[in-house]
């Protein structure tokens, strides 16, 4: 792959990571999602999410977040460098 793909990639990966971590600590503050800032990383954000959500068993705390966090992680490192 060229390195031009390989870098844009790598900067979606990070935003994707950074608005996924924002939506789980806006998540403590405004849970319906009222605001305009919020509704707009959950609608970003819901396409990861949701499918994660659907594999893990019902608990009361919602790990999908983590789970999307971790597996974003493992991605960027497996990237050539």
């Amino acid at each position: 792959m060229p390195a031009v793909v390989l870098t844009f990639v790598n900067y979606l990966l990070i935003a994707l990571w950074v608005a996924i971590f924002a939506r789980a600590l806006l998540s403590w503050f405004d849970p319906a999602y009222r605001n305009p800032f919020s509704r707009v990383l959950f609608d970003i954000t819901e396409p990861i999410l949701a499918p994660i959500r659907r594999l893990l068993p019902a608990m009361p705390i919602d790990f999908s977040p983590l789970i999307a966090l971790v597996v974003i992680g493992i991605i960027r490192s497996l990237m050539p460098a």
